[in-house]
């Protein structure tokens, strides 16, 4: 494929952006070569700008479960852009998508709108530590949750891909503030817990982990979370900004019954525009400013063109909940592709999959925790991505992220990427 206004552009970006992109995992560093600058998508399609063509597996890393430029949100934008694009002021539109999320997703009585997944997470652990009146929290090897400083130890998604084991600008202070424990094990949290009694304001995990590539909790995981916050009397927070509204209508807390005390939300909610939010218990909810003395803000929370967009997108996956059910099938055929391929080439690569969500481990260790995860072969794993971007298949450059497929990727287009899978590990594996 030629790639030649991609690299130019590369060269430019590089004048004035810091490492020529605006979110380091997208600098291809991890994998070998430069990144392709899109210039349109449609479906299940990306167009780079030397018109070459792409089955997308990232999918916006996760917003766009309809696919790309899909009609109906693109009707509900359109609809909205005469009013203005912003008002810094209440709109009835707020108000809907607050009450579209309290009727969804079950742990949440209150919701506050904000600009991104980041926003959410820290205003979350703001809340938790002003409601419980404690410092420390507690996350997990490997979860990512944005790049708030309380977030950044031991941290997946990009920190992971690049290799960067701590941040600096991060104070010593912060850092001590974040305990850290594996995912999947209990006994771990209990022992920080134990050994921090009564300083532990929440817990936050992402209830079914996609920022070391998607691993998910073993049975009686997350109810034990929820047994040792209600001992320690710490809030559990649920990260669902990638699993909320993908997994199922109410997230991964709707599949499970365990219901966080505060959730955090974002991506599809904007249906492919800058969002999120968080929300719970009205209890806990109701110390937010202006109502309670926890503050937290934002001039374009709440834009009208996001919650127009959010709306048109909830509202279709609440009333279509079949959709699930055929993501659910597409995902169990992609991963018994996948190991079926495995099987005639004689390897045992891990594969988890949980609805359109999926990652091909290049480790033949069953990944229940971030060790396990960074046991992977990111050198193969490399020249995978970049054989298989010369198949037209487009992943996430890093092993350490889940994938995401949309309702657009058809029967058809699923056994071109299994073939186009095949190709590519044949050639990898025999290097």
């Amino acid at each position: 494929m030629i790639t030649s206004q991609s690299e130019s552009l590369f060269t430019r970006a590089q004048k004035s952006i810091p490492g020529g992109v605006n979110s380091p995992v997208r600098a291809f560093r991890s994998v070998g070569g430069k990144p392709l600058f899109i210039r349109r998508a449609w479906e299940a399609w990306l167009e780079d700008e030397d018109g070459n063509r792409y089955l997308d597996f990232i999918n916006s890393w996760g917003p766009m479960i309809l696919g790309h430029a899909n009609s109906m949100i693109e009707e509900a934008i359109r609809e909205a852009l005469p009013a203005s694009f912003s008002f810094g002021a209440p709109t009835v539109k707020e108000i809907e998508m607050a009450e579209l999320i309290c009727s969804m997703v079950p742990s949440v009585e209150m919701v506050r709108m904000v600009n991104s997944g980041t926003e959410a997470t820290m205003a979350a652990i703001r809340l938790a530590r002003g409601f419980t009146d404690r410092e420390k929290i507690i996350k997990f090897e490997g979860c990512f949750h944005g790049h708030g400083d309380s977030f950044l130890i031991a941290a997946g998604s990009g920190v992971a891909t690049l290799g960067i084991p701590g941040t600096p600008g991060v104070t010593k202070g912060t850092a001590n503030d974040t305990l850290t424990a594996p995912f999947n094990d209990l006994p771990a949290v209990e022992a920080l817990l134990l050994a921090n009694s009564g300083n532990v304001a929440a817990l936050i995990v992402e209830p079914v982990a996609g920022n070391m590539g998607l691993v998910l909790p073993q049975p009686g995981y997350l109810e034990g979370l929820r047994k040792l916050c209600d001992a320690h009397g710490a809030l559990l927070i649920f990260d669902e900004v990638m699993t909320g509204f993908r997994l199922a209508p109410g997230g991964v807390q709707e599949i499970t019954g365990v219901l966080p005390d505060l959730t955090t939300l974002g991506k599809i909610i904007g249906g492919g525009l800058p969002v999120g939010a968080y929300g719970g218990k009205r209890e806990i909810m109701e110390h937010v400013a202006p109502l309670g003395p926890i503050y937290q803000s934002g001039t374009l929370s709440g834009n009208p063109l996001a919650m127009a967009a959010g709306l048109a997108m909830l509202r279709h996956l609440k009333s279509n909940p079949s959709i699930y059910a055929s993501l659910e099938s597409a995902g169990k055929h992609l991963a018994e592709g996948l190991r079926q391929t495995d099987k005639e080439l004689g390897l045992n690569h891990c594969i988890t999959q949980l609805g359109s969500m999926y990652t091909y481990f290049f480790t033949d260790r069953e990944v229940l925790n971030f060790e396990d995860a960074k046991s992977c072969d990111t050198a193969r794993f490399g020249a995978y991505f970049r054989e298989m971007l010369n198949e037209g298949i487009y992943l996430a450059p890093s092993q350490f992220e889940s994938l995401f497929f949309s309702t657009s990727l058809t029967t058809d287009l699923q056994d071109m990427f299994l073939s186009a899978h095949k190709k590519a590990l044949k050639k990898v594996m025999v290097s």
